[in-house]
């Protein structure tokens, strides 16, 4: 994908959210399901640099294969969609597979997320997910004119840009 169309998307809370937005860089992440172990450890580390990243002039726009009323119980900084039917996840190539949780670089996290959910650091997920366990994160770096500019297809569940690397894709797209 080269190229994203004006849309206007939908928040869990109601917020109407443009992408591409005419203004700033968009960060979309496609992510698992609400309260997967390995999406919250990678959420906190975008949470806790939000304002970083809100300064370089990125807006997050994090998309989750959960419906809305599983997702409104997180409180996240930035917007967060339901696609429980995965329209956007096809549309933007975000696949699932077994490999998801097979890879060995995940099994760290998978350990680091069930223990902090265990401990209550994390809301547990729901027991059935109607969209399975086994999706794959992907990114988008958004111009304001919809090209898109970097973009990254997770080849395991833990495998996403972090801050820095975003941040560093959104400098490249400045000095450009």
């Amino acid at each position: 994908m080269r190229e994203v169309s004006d849309r206007e998307l939908v928040t869990v809370t109601g917020e109407h959210v443009r992408v591409p937005d005419p203004e700033r860089l968009v960060h979309l992440q496609f992510r698992r399901f609400a309260g997967c172990p390995i999406c919250n450890l990678h959420l906190r580390s975008i949470v806790q640099r939000h304002d970083e990243i809100t300064a370089a002039g990125i807006r997050e726009v994090v998309f989750f294969h959960s419906p809305a009323d599983e997702l409104r119980a997180y409180e996240l900084p930035f917007a967060v969609i339901a696609d429980p039917g995965k329209r956007y996840y096809r549309e933007f190539g975000v696949e699932s597979g077994r490999r998801a949780l097979l890879h060995p670089r995940t099994w760290g996290a998978i350990v680091r997320g069930v223990a902090l959910t265990l401990v209550g650091r994390y809301r547990p997920p729901a027991a059935r997910q109607d969209g399975g366990r086994l999706g794959l994160p992907a990114d988008f770096l958004i111009a304001a004119d919809g090209r898109v500019l970097a973009a990254k297809h997770g080849t395991h569940a833990y495998d996403q840009w972090s801050v820095d690397e975003l941040l560093s894709h959104a400098q490249a797209a400045v000095t450009r």
